[in-house]
Order: structure tokens, then C-alpha cells, then sequence
């Protein structure tokens, strides 16, 4: 599994969080954050971008976090993401029974736990120009232990006939959803999204949570898509709305929709 480091804590105990559809004696946390704090800067220029966060994701569970610029959504996404830390709390992430601690953990195990288990998708894709849709999505192949074709990743996003297509003769949406076959490929435990669409028109928009929400309903890929967009919120299991740091609200969706049915 490669995080003999991170810190093993006792599962004995730990609370859960259940969406309507996944309420079963089986169900288990992937992500649980506790009093989770962090701060930048100190003194009078302090910025306070969380503020005690309490938060549980289950395994297979769809999870949009929902709130303005500022209100603290990307600073908890990196820190589940493992690409920032809190400064007081808990985070703890749990793979094959064992409870590992991210907070403390150095920066080799962090390393090793993003390479290995989470898949990344950003408002920008990140491609490499000069590099094939399918030479982009084996850069994580070649480096991942049981990754997928990288066909078979695009083909997942619906990009099968444009593999081998350069950046540059892609659209913004196809190329997003190269990034997303780029995160998948390596079959993640957890898929973080931050901002997905944001630099996307509407249309395009939709067929990029289509791909996101294919690969959360077919792969089960825990999914944490992070938007200011409402209506995106309605895709999700379950919706956390964030304001000053905090979370402020958190609700099942009774029902669900399909991201071909949004609009915004």
C-alpha cells in the first residue's frame, strides 16, 4: 500500500456519516476530519481559512462542497488532498481497514499517499502540449502499480476517438476530461475536483460533471467536486456549504439529479 508511515489509528468507535442511498451496516468512512483549523499568517494579518471543521465521507459517496471565493472549500479540499496541512486537528484517511493520520504525516509519506491514492482534477488541465490526449494520460500509467489502459481511461470520458489528438486540437472540455482520464487512470481511491468547470461554459460544463459522474457511478471513486456554481450541487449525494471557514450546512439530496439536467 506504500503508507506504513502515516500514522495507524483504532477505527473502534469513529462516527460516521450516511446518505440516503448508502445506509448499510457496511458503511465506512474514507475521509473523517475533527476541530480541523488553519491558519495563515499570525498577529493582526492572521487569515483564518478554517475554523474547527467537523467532516465524514463515506467510501463511494458523491460529496460537492459548496461556497463563495474564501470560504474555505479549497483549503479543506488540499488538506484531504494531502497537499497542505492544518494547523490543529485531525484529518484522517482509511484504506483497507487501516485509519492513517495526514496531519503530521512528512512529506514523503504525503507524497506516496497523493501518487498512489488520490486523483486530482483542477479548473486548469495541466497538459502537456507536445504530448498525445493518450501520451498525457500515460505520464500517471507508467508511474501508478495496477493503473488502466489509457484508452480505457479516455474511453471512460468519452474521448476514445480523439486519443490520439494533440492539447492543442482539443477543445476546453475535451481537454478537461483528459485531465479527469489522467486522475482516474491510476484508479484512485478518492477523486478531489476543484473547480472543474470553472473555466468552462455551461454545455461543455455538463459534459465534464458527466464524465465525474460516470466515474464515481461505474468505478465507485469516492468524489469531492468543489464549486461556487449551486446548481452543480445538485448532482451530489450530499451537499456541504461552507461560509468564513466553517460548514455551515450539510444535506442529503432526496433527489438526485443527473448532470445532463443542469443548467446554469
Amino acid at each position: 500500500m506504500g503508507l506504513a508511515g502515516l500514522t495507524h489509528i483504532s477505527t473502534h468507535g469513529a462516527p460516521l456519516s450516511h446518505t440516503a442511498s448508502m445506509v448499510t451496516s457496511q458503511v465506512s468512512s474514507v475521509f473523517t476530519a475533527r476541530a480541523l483549523t488553519k491558519t495563515y499568517g499570525e498577529g493582526d494579518t492572521a487569515v483564518h481559512a478554517l475554523r474547527g471543521v467537523d467532516l465524514d465521507i463515506v467510501r463511494g459517496e458523491f460529496v460537492v462542497l459548496l461556497g463563495a471565493s474564501g470560504s474555505g472549500k479549497s483549503t479543506l479540499l488540499n488538506i484531504l488532498g494531502g497537499l497542505d496541512t492544518a494547523t490543529s486537528g485531525s484529518a484522517q484517511w482509511t484504506h483497507d481497514g487501516a485509519v492513517h493520520e495526514l496531519i503530521g504525516a512528512d512529506d514523503a509519506e504525503l507524497t506516496r499517499y497523493r501518487r498512489e491514492h488520490v486523483g486530482f482534477v483542477f479548473q486548469f488541465y495541466n497538459l502537456i502540449p507536445s504530448l498525445t490526449a493518450e501520451e498525457n494520460v500515460a505520464l500517471v500509467t507508467d508511474l501508478a502499480t495496477d493503473p488502466m489502459d489509457p484508452g480505457e481511461a479516455l474511453a471512460l470520458v468519452g474521448l476514445a476517438e480523439r486519443r490520439h489528438h494533440f492539447v492543442s486540437q482539443l477543445s476546453g472540455g475535451e481537454q478537461q476530461r483528459v485531465a479527469i482520464a489522467r486522475a482516474i487512470a491510476k484508479r484512485p481511491a478518492v477523486l478531489l475536483c476543484d473547480e472543474p468547470t470553472g473555466a468552462l461554459d455551461c454545455a461543455t460544463g455538463v459534459m465534464v460533471l458527466q464524465a465525474i459522474e460516470r466515474v464515481n457511478r461505474e468505478l465507485g471513486t469516492t468524489t469531492v467536486v468543489i464549486t461556487h456554481n449551486a446548481p452543480i450541487a445538485e448532482i451530489a449525494d450530499r451537499v456541504l456549504r461552507l461560509a468564513d471557514g466553517r460548514i455551515v450546512d450539510s444535506h442529503v439530496n432526496e433527489h438526485k439529479q443527473p448532470a445532463s439536467a443542469l443548467s446554469w
